[in-house]
């Protein structure tokens, strides 16, 4: 895959991101073994579930596949390297849009960096000790991935990826969001963690990577005034080793919830499903 860079020179992104107080914080750990690559087929299947996603929430911009880096050698030909290639560095967040506006590949390197938030969430230098006075709520304390495990971090459209992700982001709007925390097993529905506060490249990144679960973010200001996310996006962080799971859930809830297809309304005494029936009837209401 051949990505045209001279064309994104024209891109109005700006550089750098807020470097904010909860980077100080981070809470260090280590993450799961990472998977090995895998043949074309498997590939293929992600690449069909980049495509379904768009499709099935109509989204407007691509589910991102993010690889954590081991080597160099991990990096797909024809990848978007911004120093390498263009002298050029961007926010984590810039690339991420970059990969899902863009439909670009992009290997992001420590020096490939302009914003302090994900080079030190994702290993890429040590963690310097937080500065005097400051402290957050454990809520607030992203993970980070050990110094040295990683070299980088690789972005591509899941839907033409041509590597085995390890996590899978999904920016979506709020109605999005809610069919896809709605298609989700009851069981998994209360483990869905949540952050609303920076530094969002990293929460989206580290913790649902490390801890395999279901995270929410709210897109962080740097992301907005960087990165251009629109009023009202989320970002959806779904581990690879949910994907298949989450994707069967998604197509029943396509198929069967009475909420997947409903259209906006303003009308009294609609039409109640069955269940809203038998409580009103239950209680001597009226009902539909």
């Amino acid at each position: 895959m051949k990505n045209e860079f001279t064309r994104r020179e024209v891109l109005g992104v700006g550089l750098g991101a807020a470097a904010l107080a909860t980077a100080g914080v981070a809470t260090s750990t280590t993450s799961a073994a990472q998977p090995e690559k895998n043949s074309s087929s498997e590939l293929s299947d992600f690449n069909k579930y980049g495509e379904e996603l768009e499709s099935l929430l109509c989204l407007r911009t691509s589910p991102v596949a993010v690889r954590m880096l081991r080597s160099e050698d991990e990096i797909p030909d024809g990848s978007y390297r911004p120093k390498r290639d263009q002298n050029k560095h961007y926010a984590q967040c810039q690339v991420f849009s970059l990969s899902r506006r863009d439909r670009m590949t992009v290997a992001m390197l420590k020096d490939d960096n302009w914003c302090l938030g994900p080079i030190m969430a994702y290993g890429l230098v040590e963690m310097p000790p937080p500065p005097p006075g400051a402290g957050a709520a454990p809520s607030m304390q992203y993970k980070h991935f050990e110094y040295g495990k990683y070299v980088g971090i690789l972005t591509a459209p899941l839907k033409i990826a041509q590597f085995e992700p390890d996590l899978v982001l999904v920016y979506s709007d709020t109605n999005q969001l809610r069919d896809m925390l709605l298609s989700l097993k009851e069981e998994e529905k209360p483990k869905v963690r949540t952050n609303l506060f920076p530094i969002s490249c990293a929460f989206c990144i580290t913790n649902p990577i490390i801890d395999n679960e279901y995270w929410v973010n709210l897109p962080d200001p740097g992301e907005y005034v960087r990165a251009l996310t629109q009023p009202g996006e989320m970002i959806f962080s779904i581990p690879v080793p949910k994907l298949t799971e989450f994707m069967e859930g998604l197509r029943k809830f396509d198929k069967e919830s009475m909420f997947a297809h409903e259209q906006m309304m303003m009308e009294s005494d609609f039409e109640q499903p069955d269940i809203y029936k038998q409580m009103f009837e239950s209680w001597g209401m009226e009902h539909s």
